[in-house]
């Protein structure tokens, strides 16, 4: 069994929770318009590299954890897309804390307490900490944020979900022409979930290419495939753990 076949088996369960905490987002294309064009790594390599450059890798980390919304749409893409050339990324991390089992367990129930709130906020931050493009643990960090009424902190956190997700979305059209590019495999999930969409089945095409057929979360009878292109990132961890490739 594949790592992407055991990944889409875990994420078949919880990917019905993040679909709810993310309804709110399902209409990011309308929201902030964007021209769907080819990702370019040479210039986003140039740009982020560049000490001189606006786009600078961390300087743009910085805006993007600061508490204000000026970055503008380039600037998320050039995030996103530039991590891939930074020292430490690694598209199969996951971030191990004590109590992490418990605070997963919370995730599934239906009603939670101020208390249990505190207790994923307080993971989903430490997890951010370690990748600040963990999408769904972001999700879950809104919602407790908004179950303990605070909005204004989560509106924050909203906006620039919804323009990292808008960003991967202006890499393509999630067709086989066209796929969407990511830099995680759980970003496959987290972008049909925000779509109405819950993933069925994986396949791994040639070329670098994952297809997720996919039912949408209201209407079972209603199937789509999407597409993703995962050839950047592959090639990326074959240079860097090549023991694993």
């Amino acid at each position: 069994m594949t790592f992407f076949t055991q990944l889409m088996k875990q994420r078949f369960y919880i990917s019905i929770i993040v679909a709810t905490l993310a309804s709110l987002a399902m209409n990011i294309h309308a929201q902030y318009r964007f021209e769907v064009r080819e990702v370019d790594f040479d210039k986003i390599k140039q740009e982020t590299l560049d000490p001189y450059s606006r786009y600078y890798y961390p300087k743009l980390v910085r805006s993007f954890k600061s508490n204000d919304t000026i970055m503008n749409f380039e600037a998320y893409r050039d995030l996103y897309y530039g991590f891939i050339f930074q020292e430490d990324y690694n598209p199969f991390r996951h971030t191990e804390f004590d109590g992490k089992d418990e605070v997963e367990r919370l995730y599934y129930q239906q009603s939670l307490s101020r208390e249990e709130c505190d207790k994923i906020e307080q993971y989903a931050v430490q997890a951010l900490d370690d990748n600040i493009f963990d999408i769904e643990q972001l999700n879950y960090y809104i919602y407790a944020l908004k179950q303990k009424k605070k909005y204004a902190r989560a509106a924050v956190r909203q906006y620039r979900l919804d323009k990292l997700i808008a960003a991967i979305m202006s890499s393509g059209r999630g067709t086989e022409d066209e796929p969407w590019v990511v830099l995680y495999p759980e970003h496959e999930y987290s972008l049909i979930n925000f779509l109405g969409y819950v993933a069925k089945d994986h396949q791994e095409l040639p070329g670098g290419i994952d297809c997720i057929k996919a039912a949408s979360e209201t209407d079972a009878s209603k199937t789509k495939d999407f597409y993703f292109d995962v050839s950047r990132m592959l090639q990326e961890a074959a240079r860097k753990f090549p023991d694993d490739f």
